[in-house]
């Protein structure tokens, strides 16, 4: 929230207040179970009271929303909007297929070790010249 220090006779008068709106959901069970979040997010404004006014310390969130949806916040408008970003992500509405006229992309093969490529970790060759990886040597300097 933004609070000003002073509006006329009150202190720590609130200004504006930034709200969000958060929803998880999570479909399936154990290994299977994936979870989709929306959210919504925004601020609203408020003039120096003239009537009755709260002091900062015992302010609630229920009464700052309140005064969020009184300002034409529209909470079933934002529910709404976030329980569909959830549903679009469970089921989306617009989806990217393969190209047709493309093969099929297949997953490489992981490459099988011959016998004489097993390291034992625990007893690694030596050698005198610095490592390389396709030609290029590491070196740390300074």
């Amino acid at each position: 929230m933004w609070v000003k220090p002073t509006a006329g006779t009150y202190t720590d008068v609130v200004v504006t207040a930034n709200w969000r709106c958060n929803s998880v959901e999570t479909v399936g069970t154990g290994d299977e179970a994936k979870t989709y979040y929306g959210t919504a997010y925004g601020s609203c404004d408020f003039t120096p009271p003239s009537g009755s006014f709260t002091p900062y310390p015992d302010l609630k969130p229920e009464q700052i929303l309140d005064w969020c949806f009184s300002k034409g916040v529209d909470k079933s408008a934002i529910e709404a909007n976030v329980t569909l970003q959830i549903e679009n992500q469970i089921n989306p509405p617009v989806v990217s297929l393969p190209l047709p006229w493309l093969p099929p992309i297949s997953e490489p093969e992981a490459p099988k070790l011959r016998d004489e490529q097993i390291v034992d970790p625990l007893n690694l060759p030596t050698s005198d010249v610095s490592p390389s990886v396709d030609g290029m040597s590491f070196k740390i300097l300074g």
